[in-house]
């Protein structure tokens, strides 16, 4: 029973540090998809603006050829 402790403990020890690295490789993951979805919502929202933009000049344009056509 002395003998087998020791192995028993050297084996828990052994399988608990790749549980911790996984556990640390999976939160890596996750935080590098958090960035990742920021950066999505960030280009969104710059894609918005440039469409809201593009709208605005198009309903300037628009409204300068009716009113040069009257």
């Amino acid at each position: 029973m002395k003998r087998i402790m020791p192995v028993v403990l050297a084996g828990l020890t052994l399988s608990a540090c790749g549980l911790g690295e996984t556990a640390v490789s999976t939160a890596a993951g996750g935080a590098a998809e958090v960035e990742q979805a920021k950066a999505a919502l960030k280009t969104e929202a710059r894609v918005k603006e440039q469409l809201n933009a593009a709208q605005a000049v198009e309903l300037r344009n628009r409204q300068d050829a009716e009113a040069g056509s009257q």
